[in-house]
């Protein structure tokens, strides 16, 4: 019959764990093609194809629910390529909106490093004693 896989050799072949195909599985993400006489999971060598897709989409940002989304929208006959692209873009403006938050966060701790003297006692730690300060703006996480 078909060649078929074990769990053990997608996860091998695909560089992951078994313990991640599991996960996956959970997800629906990926299923076996079949289950041997003695109830082990059988996978078609397309099983690693996909995978590799997975792999690949959560490589550049995509979490595994939109992962799930692009691999329906593959086999959606109605979709097309601008239905990606979209996806795509929303992913590229997620990504700049996590861009600048991290650059904020570098810029004000930059700022905080500049006003240590590492030989102060750390009774006058400027970061701890930043830390303490309640926070008066809009973003105020106060107690």
């Amino acid at each position: 019959g078909m060649q078929t896989l074990s769990i053990g050799e997608v996860a091998k072949k695909c560089g992951i764990s078994v313990e991640t195909l599991r996960f996956y599985e959970r997800k629906s993400l990926i299923s076996p093609d079949s289950r041997s006489e003695g109830g082990y999971r059988q996978y078609s060598p397309l099983a690693i194809q996909r995978v590799n897709f997975i792999q690949h989409a959560k490589a550049v940002g995509f979490s595994l629910k939109e992962v799930a989304e692009l691999l329906n929208l593959r086999h959606s006959p109605s979709s097309t390529c601008a239905d990606i692209k979209q996806r795509a873009t929303q992913k590229i403006e997620d990504i700049d909106t996590r861009i600048a938050a991290l650059t904020e966060m570098r810029s004000a701790l930059m700022d905080l490093s500049t006003r240590c003297q590492s030989s102060s006692d750390i009774g006058e730690c400027p970061i701890l004693e930043a830390f303490d300060r309640i926070v008066d703006d809009d973003s105020s996480v106060g107690c």
